[in-house]
């Protein structure tokens, strides 16, 4: 069954798991980290199951997670789970929640936003690939929300002068 089929969460529920995961962010970064911040979220839409921060440059919160949760839940359980997570997936951590089995994803803002904040930082460089784009060239239809207009301005926030003061 396709995660689509069951109902979603609430907008108040993204808005409350979204800022979730900005807490996340903002406990990365304040361990010197990139301020990403990801969560897994039960079929309930209100359990967290697990938390995750950026780590570095190649372990990305989102990726870091999905292999976590591969390895700790069955995938029929994952296909009815969320991956709740700051900003648009990259494609690296797209491949990996899709291969988690992972079935839906929900970002705050896009890649698009983030590349308008980082510009070509070397920390940072962006690629221009949608996740949508990398789910839609694989064998099961993921669902993806995002991004959540109502809370982007704050999750652009967080990272407001963060990229300006790295080097």
């Amino acid at each position: 069954m396709s995660p689509a089929a069951e109902d979603g969460p609430s907008l108040q529920q993204q808005v409350a798991l979204l800022r979730r995961a900005d807490a996340v962010a903002r406990r990365a970064m304040a361990m010197g980290r990139h301020p990403f911040g990801a969560v897994l979220v039960a079929p309930d839409h209100e359990t967290v199951l697990a938390e995750q921060g950026n780590i570095d440059t190649v372990h990305h919160a989102e990726a870091t997670l999905a292999r976590h949760a591969s390895l700790n839940w069955p995938a029929d359980f994952l296909w009815r789970c969320t991956l709740v997570t700051t900003f648009e997936p990259c494609a690296m951590c797209a491949g990996t929640i899709y291969w988690a089995h992972i079935g839906r994803v929900m970002f705050g803002a896009s890649e698009e936003a983030l590349l308008a904040l980082t510009g070509s930082h070397p920390d940072n460089p962006t690629l221009s690939l949608p996740c949508r784009e990398v789910f839609a060239r694989g064998q099961k239809q993921l669902t993806v929300i995002g991004p959540v207009a109502e809370v982007q301005g704050e999750l652009l926030q967080t990272h407001q002068g963060f990229w300006s003061t790295r080097s």
